[in-house]
């Protein structure tokens, strides 16, 4: 009698604790935030704490709040965005169906932005996920400094990524703390602006180590773009009128002194322009060389499917067909065209194309408005959409949850029916 009345009492307890609602708000919050401490560094992690999350939010979740995200254009074109490509399945018709299955694998994550924006409109922390992105690359960024000063220490893994480079590659790396950088002085103004200069300075040197490595030990050409993009995003709305002009001529004063004592960015850019300049389609290769064969190539692919594109996973089939009895440049089969326009115009047309544009616009959108939750996303969507010109990045693991992550807990909390609990608080 004893043994079945602790058993109900056991078993009551634990269905209290399930539907405990605050409990799984509070768990999904940290797995947030360990998606994010995690993604600078491993892959495999980032996985688990993505499925770990989606297990954490499902109690959670009710039907007419989460059909009201996906009716707003932010939360309903990445799910639009998938459905389509999951019907572009159905035209690939001279593609394996596991090629099929690999293209629409990389827009799975597509369907987490409505769940993050519909967890993050009721949770009060989003800056969890703010703060634990920026003290994992924190982390990196030291390591990533030892390894320059003491390149003999030793690391428990094999690295590929090259000079002060621990872990994955220099152009995730690049993208992840050009990030940082302008996140970091958000943070900073938002200080200096709060009465607080000597956490602003603080936080603006934090900054300053960022661009340091960034330049002058891992830059990626990719990088060499995206950051003068993102500073002028910066003066245009952080800056006055004549503000504007000194912040302006200080920029390109500090442009000049980048470029006279940073050698590796001086050669970056005189290679660009000199490959480009003798790009032959069956020539040596080269960096810039392959990409415009790619985008050479892509551009009649689109040609010949025009509207709805080849189907979903026909790009490496595309490349395969175009290097027969090709040399050089010509003959090398990729399955990434290293133009996130061209990857999805190959697979699914104008049509798909119009589909991608609208969710960076309606994300864009979203962003508009003042305070530091709108500068994060809009951070996140402009650094993805500059950087997809030269990469098909919303495909990439890493920089794709990046984007899927920090647009969809950025976009909750700008959703948030009360903004006392926001990132800028």
């Amino acid at each position: 009698m004893v043994e079945q009345e602790t058993r109900k009492s056991w078993i009551a307890t634990h269905r209290a604790n399930f539907s405990d609602l605050k409990r799984w708000e509070r768990l999904a919050d940290g797995l947030a935030a360990a998606i994010v401490v995690s993604l600078p560094w491993s892959t495999s992690l980032t996985g688990i704490f993505v499925a770990l999350w989606l297990i954490a939010v499902f109690p959670t979740l009710n039907s007419s709040g989460l059909r009201r995200v996906i009716a707003t254009p932010a939360g309903g074109l990445p799910v639009l965005f998938w459905v389509l490509a999951l019907i572009g399945m159905l035209w690939a018709f001279d593609v394996s169906m596991a090629e099929r299955w690999g293209g629409l694998k990389s827009l799975h994550k597509f369907l987490l932005i409505p769940l993050l924006m519909f967890h993050f409109q009721r949770s009060s922390r989003a800056s969890w996920v703010l703060n634990g992105f920026l003290l994992s690359c924190g982390v990196l960024l030291v390591f990533s400094w030892v390894l320059i000063l003491v390149p003999e220490f030793p690391v428990p893994w094999e690295r590929h990524g090259g000079f002060g480079v621990p872990v994955k590659d220099y152009i995730t790396q690049s993208g992840e703390f050009a990030v940082c950088i302008f996140l970091l002085a958000g943070i900073a103004l938002k200080a200096w602006q709060g009465q607080r200069p000597w956490f602003a300075m603080a936080v603006l040197l934090c900054a300053l180590l960022f661009t340091a490595n960034l330049y002058f030990i891992t830059t990626s050409r990719t990088g060499l773009v995206v950051i003068p993009v993102l500073l002028l995003l910066f003066l245009l709305r952080h800056s006055g009128r004549r503000q504007m002009v000194g912040l302006l001529l200080a920029t390109v004063a500090l442009g000049i002194a980048v470029w006279s004592f940073a050698p590796n960015i001086r050669s970056s850019v005189t290679a660009v322009l000199s490959e480009v300049r003798n790009f032959e389609p069956d020539g040596e290769r080269t960096r810039a060389g392959e990409r415009l064969e790619y985008w050479r190539k892509s551009i009649g692919f689109v040609a010949d499917a025009p509207l709805f594109g080849h189907g979903t996973g026909s790009i490496p089939d595309q490349f395969r067909r175009s290097v027969v009895g090709r040399s050089g440049m010509a003959a090398l089969a990729s399955s990434n065209p290293h133009n996130q326009t061209f990857a999805v115009a190959i697979q699914l047309g104008l049509v798909g194309t119009a589909v991608l544009f609208a969710m960076w616009l309606a994300h864009a959108a979203l962003f508009r408005g003042g305070g530091l939750v709108a500068w994060t996303g809009l951070v996140v969507v402009v650094q993805n959409i500059v950087g997809s010109l030269f990469n098909s990045h919303l495909f990439d693991f890493t920089q794709g949850w990046g984007y899927v992550i920090g647009v969809g807990v950025a976009a909750g909390a700008m959703l948030k029916p009360d903004r006392e609990n926001r990132i800028e608080r």
